[in-house]
């Protein structure tokens, strides 16, 4: 799995995953801190379809956090003010660059969550599509 896809199904996903993976790392290894959670903002890049242009759309705040383990560096960051889920997933990424034995079991983990995902989200788009007027079929007389 790479770590886009990892990333996403961890800020997507429930919150508790993350924790409990980070914790299973911070019980054997010695993580350094490198850089506390803290606050930033992010530009938004978006490119324009009908020039294919790049601009700017604004800005997003942010949480970031840099640990590192066994000398690797790990970085979380995701948009909001959530402290306790940028160091987890700082812990997580540092653990996944310095090829921990423990990741190895966490790819099950992680296909169950996205599945979990995929179908709240399918689940969320079929109410949205209840509500969805056919003008096709209406009557306009």
């Amino acid at each position: 799995m790479k770590r886009k896809q990892r990333t996403e199904i961890l800020i997507n996903g429930s919150a508790e995953l993350a924790a409990a993976l980070a914790q299973e790392i911070e019980n054997r290894y010695q993580v350094t801190t490198i850089e506390e959670p803290n606050h930033g903002l992010v530009m938004v890049k978006v490119r324009e379809t009908a020039q294919k242009s790049l601009f700017y759309l604004g800005e997003v705040f942010v949480t970031e956090c840099k640990v590192q383990i066994e000398g690797c560096m790990g970085i979380g960051i995701l948009k909001g003010d959530e402290p306790e889920r940028a160091y987890d997933l700082a812990v997580i990424d540092a653990a996944y660059e310095a090829v921990l034995k423990e990741t190895a079991a966490w790819s099950a983990l992680l296909q169950a969550e996205a599945d979990r995902i995929a179908n709240e989200r399918k689940a969320f788009a079929a109410k949205i599509r209840r509500t969805k007027v056919d003008f096709e079929t209406m009557d306009t007389e």
